[in-house]
Formats: structure tokens, sequence, C-alpha cells
């Protein structure tokens, strides 16, 4: 007994002495991000831009944000807000010389890449120099690369332009070897989400949609290299075509690139444009610490009024969920807030999700449209904004999109399993079930969906699309048929959405604020963004507790983690979804 009591008391001695440690460490990084002065630029100072961690829409307040809790190291995730503030801040900082690039891989999504690229072609217009450097370079980083003045690589550097492709994974085959059958119930041809657990390859309608929005990614980026190198646009697809620019020497060969040196011989010349001696160091500066760098204020004291922009990124929902999904509850509270608060005199709901809960959906619709009706609301799309994540930008009174936006896919499914061969005929498990009436066994996942059933679900299937399409209709000023003639699950780029009415024009978040100011007619104005972050202390004590688990996954399955978060969010669908086909990757 007193060698228990000694281990007990060991043990909770233990335990405190660890308690007390993690205060401290949460105490520390509190006192040292608190105690941040704004960093002060040197005069000839370099900007430094090298983008290895994924980019979200916005970059968290969170100083916990930036720490993998699995390893307690920073996490250089950034968020486009910042990198284009930054930008801009940068095109008039007299201690700002120019820009040099170090690209490889960038995990950046499409309309992500186009907006960093439009501002940084607006940095230019500043007089300063823009010099990239990599060992590799990929279609994205490349592209990204040809706004430069020069784009250098390494002699035995890389680059493989050889055009898009995306790939569709399928489970059907999986899935009959277990026994499981995945019923489906759905409104639109095109509505390819359910494909990949009822067919083995993918379907004609599909096949052409991918297509479709391919051809057009491809062509904004190819018209864009073409601009920017002074390369004609169908040299550049022949040379894709015959893979003629696999090596460096290609690249030099075909234009591609101004010069192949080593990563000393290109700070030599930056050294030399900058005109700092051969001994010296170059003066740069990360694009992020640049973020702690203060803007000039154009005006002295607060500003009143303001515009809201609602970050929407995510699979949309249900409930309160904020910091990684859109919870239709949380987004719709916080779009009623900015209707209700005088000071705010516009709000950009800026999207970036494939859809989900069509629930969710219609109640972040209902906020909006309330919005619109009293202030200016313009919808300001990022990589996605498709399915749940059109429908939520339907009242706007303006939408924006990139060129190379996936957008569309105007329809609605539902999915129910059918395990009942798996646990009878693999397993051995049989089951009987007692009721009080026909259907209160509806959705049991070990028997199939009965005829009727099926009827009823079909026909909720239909009424949630009709009324999917009557939003578009009023939101965009159309007919329910011109609607419906593009609707049916169809998905669209940007550029293929602008000819059809979907969106109104091409810009990014900097524009759609631009636009809402002038519609509000603001000349000065502060932002605000929503919705508010959850809690500190609580978003660190819940990635301790879960995401620790999922940062060390990912760190693990690398670039085949969108897998692993495919399957997952399988499993938490529930009722009608308004979703994109399938997780786009683009390579």
């Amino acid at each position: 007994m007193k060698s228990f009591f000694k281990f007990t008391f060991a043990s909770i001695l233990g335990v405190l002495i660890g308690l007390l440690l993690f205060i401290f460490i949460i105490i520390g990084i509190f006192s040292s991000a608190s105690a941040e002065k704004p960093v002060v630029v040197d005069a000839n100072t370099v900007l430094f831009i090298n983008f290895e961690s994924p980019i979200v829409d916005r970059a968290s307040e969170n100083p916990f944000e930036f720490i993998n809790p699995a390893t307690f190291s920073p996490d250089s995730r950034m968020g486009l807000d910042n990198i284009l503030d930054n930008l801009k801040k940068a095109k008039d900082d007299e201690n700002i010389t120019g820009i040099i690039m170090n690209l490889s891989l960038l995990p950046i999504g499409m309309a992500t890449l186009n907006e960093i690229r439009d501002a940084l072609i607006d940095f230019k217009t500043s007089g300063k120099f823009i010099y990239s450097y990599s060992d590799i370079y990929t279609h994205g980083s490349y592209y990204l690369a040809s706004v430069a003045d020069k784009i250098f690589l390494t002699p035995t550097g890389s680059l493989m332009f050889m055009g898009l492709s995306s790939e569709v994974i399928f489970y059907k085959g999986a899935l009959d070897k277990l026994g499981i059958e995945i019923q489906v119930v759905r409104h639109g041809e095109f509505k390819g989400a359910v494909e990949r657990f009822i067919y083995k390859k993918l379907s004609a309608e599909n096949r052409l949609q991918i297509q479709d929005y391919l051809n057009s990614l491809w062509g904004h980026m190819v018209e864009g290299i073409a601009e920017t190198r002074n390369i004609n646009v169908d040299v550049i697809n022949q040379l894709a075509d015959e893979m003629a620019i696999t090596n460096a020497q290609s690249t030099l060969e075909h234009g591609f690139t101004d010069s192949l040196i080593y990563f000393d011989e290109f700070l030599n010349f930056v050294k030399d444009k900058t005109g700092t001696e051969e001994a010296k160091d170059i003066q740069t500066i990360s694009l992020k610490k640049y973020t702690k760098v203060a803007a000039k204020r154009e005006s002295k004291g607060l500003i009143r009024n303001k515009i809201a922009v609602v970050y929407a990124q995510g699979t949309i929902i249900d409930g309160d969920a904020v910091s990684e999904n859109i919870g239709g509850d949380a987004f719709a509270k916080a779009i009623r807030a900015a209707r209700r608060d005088s000071s705010i005199k516009a709000i950009v709901l800026r999207i970036n999700s494939g859809g989900g809960s069509g629930l969710a959906s219609d109640i972040i619709w209902r906020e909006v449209k309330l919005a619109a009706e009293l202030k200016p609301v313009i919808a300001s799309m990022g990589d996605v904004a498709a399915s749940g994540g059109y429908y939520i930008a339907a009242p706007a009174h303006k939408i924006l999109a990139n060129p190379n936006t996936i957008t569309g896919s105007i329809g609605v499914f539902g999915m129910w399993p059918n395990a009942q061969e798996f646990v009878n005929e693999k397993i051995g498990i049989t089951t009987e079930i007692v009721k009080t009436n026909d259907h209160a066994d509806f959705g049991f996942i070990f028997e199939p969906l009965a005829n009727d059933e099926r009827a009823i679900l079909q026909n909720e299937i239909e009424t949630f699309y009709t009324g999917f399409v009557e939003r578009v209709a009023e939101g965009r000023a159309m007919t329910y048929d011109e609607v419906d003639q593009i609707a049916r699950g169809h998905v669209y780029s940007g550029a293929d959405a602008l000819k059809i009415g979907l969106i109104d024009d091409f810009g990014g978040l900097k524009k759609a604020i631009d636009i809402a100011a002038e519609e509000a007619e603001l000349e000065e104005y502060r932002i605000v963004k929503l919705p508010k972050l959850e809690d500190p202390f609580q978003k660190i004590i819940s990635d301790l507790t879960g995401k620790s688990q999922l940062k060390i996954l990912e760190k693990e399955l690398g670039e085949n983690y969108i897998y692993y978060e495919e399957l997952k969010s399988i499993k938490e669908m529930k009722g009608i979804q308004a979703l994109m086909p399938y997780r786009l990757v683009v390579r």
C-alpha cells in the first residue's frame, strides 16, 4: 500500500510539473508575440519570396496558429491577404529595391497563384526589379516566375513543360470486393461526386467537363506566359506537345529562361544590381517578416467606415465550425453581424469552397440575401467556389472570379451505403430489426433502400435542385430555364463562367474590395475580417488533443494526404449535398 501511494503521488506530481511547464510555455509565447516590435527596413533591401507551405485566404492573428502542435515548430503558412498587402506595401516602400523569388514546388491553388501573379505585375509598375531563381520549376512555379524581369535556373535543373492533367480516383472496384453498395440519388448528369462510388471510370459527361476546364486553365496559363516572355501561344503548345522542354538547356534554347547559373552566381548577379559589395551579404527581408513592417497611414485617427471581408474557406458543414470548414450557423451569424453593424458599409464575401451541406448552404444564402438588401455585397471567388460555394454567392450584387477559378457545379445529390452483403456474406454478421412503422429503419446501412424510399429521396433532391436554380436565377437576373441549361452539376472555369453569366468580371480579392468601396461610395475605410477566429487558448488545446495526430499524418503522407481527407469527408456527409464532383488535382 505504501508503494502504491508513493507511485500515485509521483504520477500526480509529474502531471502537475508538466502542466506548469506547459503554462510557462504558453505565457512565454504570448509574451514574445505581444512584445514584438514593428520591423524596420533598411535602405536598399530586397524582398525575398519563397512559398513552401499552403497559402490560405486569411492569415490568422493567433500566435499559436503557426506552431505545429506535433513538433512545437513554426509553420510558415501565410494568408493571401497578407501576401497581397505586402506586395502593395513593397511597391511604395522606398527602402525596397526589388524582389527575388526562389520557387520550386508551389502548394498553391491556380486562382490564388493568379492573384499573386497579378500583384507582382502591379509591383513592376514601380520600376523595381523582380528576379526568379530555382533548381526545379513546375508549371505553377514557372507561371509565377514568368512575370520576372529575368528567370534563372540551375544548369542541372529542370522544367517538365508538358501541359496539365487531372486524376480522379474510383472506389467502385474496392467496394465491390467488400460487398458494399453506394445507393445514389442525384439531379444533374454532370454531378459526378457520386461517380467514384458507382463507376470504375469517368462518364462521358464528366470527362467532357474536366477536359473543358483543363483546357481553359491551360489556355489562360499559356497566354500569361506568352505575354510576359514574348513567345507565341502556338509555339508554347507545340513545345508542350513535343516534350521539347525537359531540362535546363532546353529552357534556355526556347526562351523560357534567361541564364543557367548556380545560386552563388545568382547572388553575385543581384549584388551587382543592388550595388552590394562582393564581401557583404545582400540586405533581404522575407515576405513573412515584412508583414510586421508598419504600413504608411494615409489618414490620422481611426476610420469609422468599414468594409467587412467574410472568409468562407473549406467544406460547408452544419453547425458552428469556423477555422477549417464553413459552419452554416457560424457564417450566417457573421454575415448577420455585418448586416446589423451600421459602421460596416459593404460586405465582401470571399469564397474558397467546393460546397457541402445543402442545409448549411441555404442558411448562409439567406443571410447573404438579407445583407444584399441593405448594403453592397460583392462575392470574390478564390481557387474554387462551386456547388454550395456558388449557392452562397448567388445573392451578391456582383461576383468576381479569376479565369482559372473553378465554379458552377449547380446540382445536388445524396448517398446512402448498403453494407448488407459485407456484413452478411463477407464477415458473417446478421441483423434483425424490430420497428413500429414501415420506414422506421430508413437509412439503416445493413439493408438496401426500398423503392418507395428511393422515390421519396429523389423527390427531395428534385425539390432542392429546383430551389437552387431559382436562387441562382433570382441573383443573376436570369430565367429558370436559362440557369437550368448551364446547371445540372456542370463545372466551369472562371473564363467560361463569365461567358455564360455566372460571374460578372475577372478579379481577385483586392478588386472586389475596390468595387465594394465604390458601390458604398467610400473614399476612406478600413477592413474588418469575419468571422472572428476562435480563442487562442481553446485553439491550442484542441490542436494538442486532436490535430497533432493529423499534423503527423499530413507530414508522413505528403501530397497524398488529400486522399485521406477525401475519404474522411465522405464519412461526414449527411443529408442532401451540394458538393463539387471531386477534389481537383491538377498536375
